[in-house]
């Protein structure tokens, strides 16, 4: 057994630094490139590229960076995880197998492949069965919201993703599975841990919560100290150096910017959580506010102590719905008053729309310079601010309406009060709204499908 194992995250979400997961595998040693490109609302627009391309619903950067990288994966032997299939699994890795056979690498790169988060197609049969699929903040069942349904998949675990890795795949493509589940599975395979080490799932549970959002936790996005952050212009993304007992380190390639402390991790760790005591994913339920710290030199924070809980009986389904539309509009207005000047304008806008007799569930005003960040919390000296951007979104059931806002906007330039500078790209666009719907299913009712692919 090879110890420790080292795991580096290369995206913390679609759209991410295109050369991190290059600098991850070519800029030092690494066993295994995690690569995160999934949020809640990306799936709703896979779900809408499938359909209109059946070939489609997969993050496509994937595909070129793995003919970038996969000669250098080969050579090193470093395997990856990725959720990148989105909702079409087969799809991507269908395009990954081409490249890797047109690398010269047929016969000698196994894909595999993990399916079954993706419900959308068994709704109607979870609700006959009485699985009301109720929303977790809410309370709704979703049947309140069933004829607007764009996409529901069930977050999976890492243990499907150790069975693609026990048939030897050198690349593990995913839908919908958990963040942490990435980099937990290559700890749960290269250490043989049990399904029920709930401590040591924990752990690793952990260590992929720190590196799951790329470089929040080596500098990036990080407020502690953040004018004397080195090099951000070559941030090197995080590195779980993990052991089998369970206890792991934080780094990053040696000569690559950012920086790696305790700040960084702490700053990372609070990142989405909720409960300290019950951090629930489908492996094991972590407790945070059992993990320690401690410095562990230059770029280098070790990480033990980490205790967990049985996993619950219960899958998390991510749904997403159309709820409707919404545009935004801006203005820059420039000093003297620039801050009245913009209250006037949204005052003759709101008069203007109230006369038309739109309909309109929410109208939203922000003078951004002045109190879009901090709200109400904006002290008055942010009032005589040189410059400030009037911006106002609308949503509503109703397009016509919405439609109607995008085209009260531009006439304010002569037709409100003076200074306005900053229109520019013509009419807002009216873009639909998806909204987010939070359930628990059983697990009993799922079944994680693994198949290995030859290249």
């Amino acid at each position: 057994m090879k110890e420790p194992i080292r795991v580096a995250a290369g995206q913390g979400f679609w759209g991410d630094l295109p050369d991190a997961p290059v600098h991850q595998v070519e800029d030092g040693p690494i066993d295994y490139l995690m690569l995160d490109y999934l949020a809640e609302v990306t799936m709703s627009i896979m779900q809408k590229q499938k359909a209109r391309d059946p070939n489609a619903g997969y993050a496509k950067d994937f595909v070129p960076l793995i003919r970038r990288i996969l000669p250098t994966c080969v050579e090193r032997n470093i395997r990856i995880t990725a959720n990148a299939g989105g909702v079409n699994v087969k799809g991507c890795a269908d395009a990954v197998r081409d490249v890797a056979r047109d690398l010269g690498f047929a016969g000698k790169v196994k894909i595999g492949i993990v399916t079954g988060d993706d419900i959308m197609s068994r709704l109607d049969e979870f609700l006959a069965k009485g699985i009301e699929l109720k929303n977790m903040d809410t309370g709704a069942p979703l049947a309140s919201v069933r004829d607007r349904i764009q996409s529901a998949n069930v977050y999976l675990g890492a243990w499907p993703m150790v069975e693609a890795l026990k048939q030897n795949a050198q690349i593990v493509i995913t839908g919908r599975a958990t963040d942490t589940g990435l980099t937990l599975a290559p700890l749960i395979y290269e250490f043989g841990w049990s399904a029920t080490a709930w401590d040591k799932l924990a752990a690793g549970t952990i260590a992929g919560h720190i590196i799951e959002c790329g470089a929040q936790a080596s500098g990036g996005n990080c407020q502690y100290d953040w004018q004397n952050i080195p090099d951000m212009a070559n941030v090197g993304f995080p590195i779980a150096e993990a052991s089998a007992d369970g206890t792991f380190v934080i780094t990053k390639h040696q000569g690559s910017g950012g920086r790696v402390n305790l700040p960084s991790v702490k700053e990372q760790l609070v990142y989405e959580m909720g409960d300290p005591h019950e951090y629930i994913t489908p492996d094991c339920v972590a407790d945070f506010t059992t993990i320690q710290l401690e410095d562990a030199g230059e770029n280098r924070v070790r990480v033990f102590g980490v205790k967990g809980q049985p996993a619950t009986d219960s899958f998390k389904v991510s749904i997403s719905y159309s709820a409707g539309f919404k545009a935004v509009g801006t203005l820059v207005y420039a000093w003297p008053d620039a801050v009245a000047k913009a209250q006037k304008a949204d005052s003759i806008l709101r008069e203007r729309l109230d006369r038309l007799g739109l309909k309109f569930d929410q109208i939203l005003t922000e003078f951004v310079g002045a109190n879009a960040t901090h709200g109400s919390l904006a002290g008055p000296q942010l009032l005589d601010a040189p410059e400030v951007q009037l911006r106002v979104g609308v949503r509503s059931s109703d397009r016509s309406s919405v439609e109607r806002f995008t085209k009260e906007i531009a006439p304010l330039i002569l037709t409100g009060p003076p200074a306005v500078t900053g229109f520019a790209g013509g009419r807002p666009k009216v873009e639909e709204i998806v909204a987010y719907w939070p359930a628990l299913i059983p697990k009993e009712l799922i079944t994680p499908v693994v198949e290995v692919l030859e290249t």
